[in-house]
């Protein structure tokens, strides 16, 4: 088996947990974003919050909406605002995919995860998902914690 290398520039930013426990992913796309100076060196000291956001799709742009970049405190004069819309970046093809899938019953989008990636750029990876049911996230607890006592029952014999 070969070892792994470890890439010193990929580093998560901010993770929306509470999204699959919510949202039944379908599928999930890697997007750009697009920041100003301030909001990328605060991203680099990691203070960002992307649990209560969503994207969504207006005039042929793909928008963040209500995700939270700490303001940076060395850039007091050319600061940042905390919670303001953030452009999106993705191919012409995908945003149609986009748009098609938010026009369906109950699908939205929703930001899984934020980092920067192996060349030091900042990108969302949005999941195409459903909101499921009370009785659907009693199920995936059940399910859950089934393969946890499993994994027990294995390990001990």
């Amino acid at each position: 088996m070969a070892k792994q290398k470890t890439d010193p520039n990929y580093k998560v930013i901010a993770e929306n947990r509470r999204a699959r426990y919510d949202y039944a992913i379908e599928e999930d796309i890697e997007c750009g974003i697009v920041l100003q100076g301030s909001e990328v060196k605060s991203l680099r000291v990691n203070s960002a919050n992307i649990a209560e956001s969503y994207a969504s799709v207006e005039d042929e742009e793909l928008w963040l909406i209500n995700g939270y970049i700490a303001p940076y405190e060395q850039a007091k004069t050319w600061g940042h605002e905390e919670r303001r819309r953030r452009k999106l970046l993705v191919s012409k093809k995908e945003l149609a995919k986009l748009w098609n899938a938010t026009q369906r019953k109950g699908m939205t989008l929703v930001p899984l995860v934020m980092y920067f990636n192996h060349k030091g750029l900042v990108k969302l990876k949005l999941g195409i998902a459903k909101g499921k049911k009370t009785h659907d996230k009693r199920q995936s607890d059940a399910k859950r914690d089934w393969n946890r006592q499993k994994q027990r029952l294995l390990k001990n014999g």
